[in-house]
């Protein structure tokens, strides 16, 4: 991660990059310009179409252009031929210009673009006192020193500015600060100090004994929800000495714990959860340029070490450091320089507004625009059609190409001749809709009206815990997060409690133990917050009669009509129901035979369901208990009922399609392994369960991808378990709306199928991924300013057997602002409807394994071709803006 480690053969020497790879190397002499880029590393263009008639001359005589590149009107209106004219000459003017790194200049959305020193006057008027320390340096990286007690008049909030929230008054008050009461157990119940940053976009906190300032602030965006009154665990169990009116929960992404909050008054609890709210809100809205704004001059402020609103040389490479490259100090001081024109060694206002120009420009954006633009330097909406149809946009028409100019153009002089500058076109291409995922499957998009055997169901293991499974705590907020995850299957193991109320925890261990009706109760308040597709229940039931009784009287009476009790469809009571049964549970347990005692009876091994291993043998009253179901349970399971798999063979009584068989990883692996195409048959017609074994004691988890192969519905994952296994299940179940359903291959759907996962058929699909350059990765130690990465990335790709691969590129040396690649990895695949492509970017380490910075994973066929940005996660899937990769994606069916 430093700069003095050895480097790995091969390195970045002979990548198509050189002179970017590293700004230590290559650099170009003293007082000569660099090269000018090549377009060596695009892929080729595909043959023009015929001749268009050319463009009109301008007023003024100018080069003649290409013949396809123009569709104006014979008379240009004047305004427009005075901003083309301009247009040109700063095109001019900047093509003489050094470049040291590849970014375009940071532009504030929906303000024209002549106005330069709009950042950085705003940037001026935001001058802080002398005493304040600066504010967090960005929205994904936690890295922010703590502020003192007081300074409630901070003037030039910018960044508030630009949300719109600086006369907001639960904002305001957020920024003053408040006192409010920590509340972690009955005892331990602490006033902190709570104030909201200048940045808008991150709070800080006192804590007992000062640490680290990373870990002195949390950020808006990292929060999953906020919840008013006593609507968390904690604050049910410890916050009765305060009146709900004065409570809140702030609920994070991820593993952090829930911040449960006590404020003195109720109209300062009302504040935080209405400011918070905004601010959330306003975060949401922003685009990736905005976000970029605010990235950069947070940093800016905080390597201002004196806060006199001008920067050094010495402040300068500071700055460097902080977004995570090291540049050579002569090529810096250059740079520095350069952009001094006041020649006093200080850069002010507009001096830093040209340095930031060049700090985030992207010449590989440029050049591609360059192509596509011609000597003017502005796409015309016919060449921003050709360049949607060179990228494969499907349905590309000019009404699409104007609507886009129209969206995300800048310059309103340009917009109105329906232009689209530099500017515009990066704008474009950082949004949602120039992103790797087709913004089609970001909502729900598939077929939802199949039997539930026909999709793919976000299923948790162990639900119930938040760390491992031999002493880690139990909670229902692990249920809440996995509901927001968009989790449709959760699991309850159930156990005999005092009072006559069962229990729930992981049997046998040391983790700490809820009640049933709690867990219930947590379903009916956050099982459709996320969405609204039914939910199922899986029960490991092993209470006795009486508390089985206690089980179904609890699930009927606090989840009352959402509950299924009875078949919906009277003439095929067996035939599974679609996903449309929205708003409702479903209960998989057993079931008792049509002819049964009334007092309930003993099951038979044919009808017990499969017991998970991580069990330890019982006493035999245990045993025998735990086989007991009573009449009112068994009621309950209608469409789920567990069934043992004893055998993939036709039987004289076909299998119900309404039974659920639960299998743990060892035995599904054999099943596929050796009756490969009869299970898939079997998982078209039938629900299958498969869990982790029970030696996982970390609750570590396995690969879904396996069992996704064949067709196996509800493969549950230890959610609380972050990981690779866990970033494909996020990957799989990020389209169709994250609704926690996907719709199967038709392979995978047909009863009389051929598809067998270990024997998929010759290569039906290439996939080329050019990995071009990446922007603003984060720090991974923020404590440590002289800690640069050296990223390499990583494509794998996750599917049947005979596809499964990686390949990764050179890691760039000191450089995780904007490494540069080239580097173009091939795969060939067999399967691809059921493939998951994943992008990692590690920091590479030759002494120790690679440190993980992002990653990003989503279907192949939600994949969009072209040039495309992909926007990195970090390890608990939260956002790492504005930390992305830039790639070029074809994808080549035969």
């Amino acid at each position: 991660m430093s700069g003095g480690r050895p480097r790995r053969p091969g390195g970045t020497r002979g990548d198509p990059f050189p002179s970017h790879t590293s700004p230590r190397a290559h650099l170009p002499a003293w007082g000569q310009r660099p090269a000018p880029a090549t377009a060596s590393h695009l892929p080729p263009r595909r043959p023009r179409p015929r001749p268009l008639p050319p463009r009109p001359s301008f007023s003024r005589p100018r080069p003649s252009l290409r013949p396809s590149s123009r569709h104006l009107p014979s008379r240009l209106p004047p305004g427009a031929a005075k901003f083309l004219a301009r247009n040109r000459a700063q095109s001019r003017g900047r093509a003489g210009a050094v470049t040291p790194l590849p970014r375009p200049r940071a532009q504030t959305p929906g303000r024209p673009r002549p106005r330069r020193a709009m950042l950085c006057g705003r940037w001026r008027s935001r001058r802080r006192r002398p005493e304040e320390p600066p504010g967090p340096a960005q929205v994904a990286t936690p890295v922010a020193l703590a502020p003192p007690d007081g300074g409630s008049r901070r003037p030039g909030l910018r960044a508030l500015k630009k949300m719109g929230l600086t006369e907001d008054e639960d904002v305001r008050a957020m920024l003053r600060g408040s006192r409010l009461r920590k509340i972690r157990s009955r005892t331990w119940q602490k006033e902190r100090l709570y104030r909201l940053q200048e940045d808008g976009l991150s709070v800080w906190f006192q804590r007992r004994i000062p640490r680290a300032p990373s870990q002195h602030i949390f950020f808006v965006q990292h929060i999953e929800a906020v919840r008013e009154g006593h609507q968390s665990e904690g604050l049910r169990r410890f916050g009765g000495a305060f009146p709900p009116a004065r409570c809140l929960t702030i609920a994070f992404r991820g593993r952090r714990k829930n911040l449960d909050l006590a404020a003195a008054t109720a109209e300062e609890a009302q504040r935080w959860v209405r400011g918070l709210a905004k601010l959330r809100a306003r975060l949401d809205a922003m685009s990736q340029r905005e976000r970029l704004d605010h990235w950069i001059h947070a940093y800016l402020h905080r390597a201002d070490s004196d806060q006199d609103s001008k920067m050094s040389f010495k402040e300068i490479k500071s700055l460097l450091r902080m977004v995570n490259v090291d540049m050579n100090d002569m090529y810096a001081y250059r740079l520095f320089k350069e952009c001094d024109h006041s020649n006093n060694e200080r850069l002010e206002g507009a001096e830093i507004e040209e340095f930031l120009r060049r700090l985030l420009k992207r010449p590989e954006l440029e050049e591609i625009f360059h192509r596509y633009s011609g000597e003017d330097r502005v796409l015309s909406a016919p060449e921003l059609l050709e360049f949607l149809e060179d990228q494969g946009e499907d349905g590309a028409t000019l009404a699409h190409a104007q609507q886009l100019i129209h969206t995300y153009e800048l310059n309103e002089t340009a917009k109105q001749h329906e232009l689209m500058t530099l500017d515009g076109f990066m704008m474009y291409l950082l949004s949602p809709e120039g992103a790797a995922l087709d913004p089609a499957h970001t909502s729900v998009f598939q077929d939802m009206d199949q039997p539930l055997s026909h999709y793919f169901i976000s299923s948790s293991h162990n639900t119930y815990l938040t760390d491992s499974q031999i002493g880690g705590p139990s909670s229902t907020e692990a249920y809440v997060r996995a509901f927001a995850q968009g989790c449709r299957c959760v699991e309850l193991d159930c156990w005999e409690g005092p009072g006559g109320e069962p229990i729930i925890y992981h049997g046998h261990t040391l983790t700490s133990k809820i009640l049933f009706r709690d867990v219930v109760q947590a379903v009916r308040d956050h099982a459709f917050t996320l969405s609204p597709y039914p939910v199922i229940l899986s029960l490991e039931n092993h209470c006795g009669l009486e508390q089985q009784a206690v089980m179904a009287r609890h699930l009927r009476t606090i989840l009352g009509d959402t509950l299924v009790t009875q078949a919906l469809d009277a003439q095929n009571p067996e035939e599974l129901p679609s996903p449309e049964l929205k708003g409702r549970v479903l209960v998989k347990g057993k079931k008792l035979p049509a002819a049964r005692s009334e007092d309930g009876r003993i099951l038979s091994d044919q009808e017990e369901e499969e017991e998970e291993e991580e069990e330890e043998p019982e006493a035999t009253e245990q045993r025998r208990r735990a086989k007991q179901i009573s009449p009112e349970l068994s009621a309950l399971a209608v469409y789920c009922c567990a069934t043992r798999l004893r055998t993939l063979r036709p039987t004289p009584v076909p299998p119900q399609p309404c039974q659920v068989s639960s299998l743990n990883e060892r035995k599904a692996k054999k099943l596929i392994r050796e009756a490969g195409n009869s299970f898939v048959r079997h998982n078209a017609r039938q629900l299958t369960r498969v869990y982790p074994l029970g030696l996982r004691m970390n609750s570590a988890n396995y690969s879904p991808q396996e069992m996704w192969n064949s067709g196996c519905q509800l493969v549950a994952l230890n959610f609380q378990t972050p990981g690779y296994e866990m970033d494909l299940n996020a990957g799989r179940f990020l389209v169709n709306g994250q609704c926690g359903y996907i719709l199967k291959p038709a392979c995978l759907r047909q009863p009389d199928t051929t598809f067998d996962p270990e024997c998929p058929g010759p290569p039906r699909t290439t996939l080329t991924i050019q990995v071009l350059t990446a922007q603003q990765l984060p720090k991974l130690n923020t404590e440590k300013p002289n800690s640069i990465v050296d990223p390499l990335v990583r494509v794998e790709i996750h599917g049947v057997p005979a596809d499964c691969a990686r390949k990764e590129t050179n890691y760039v040396l000191n450089n995780g602002f904007n490494p540069r690649w080239g580097q173009t990895l091939q795969f060939q695949l067999r399967a691809p409807e059921l493939v998951l492509v994943r992008f990692v970017v590690e920091d590479y380490d030759t002494t120790s394994p690679n440190d993980f910075v992002g990653q990003f994973t989503l279907p192949l066929n939600s994949l969009k071709q072209g040039y495309r940005h992909i926007h990195l996660l970090s390890k608990d899937g939260a956002s790492l803006s504005p930390a992305t990769l830039f790639v070029h994606i074809r994808i080549q069916r035969f």
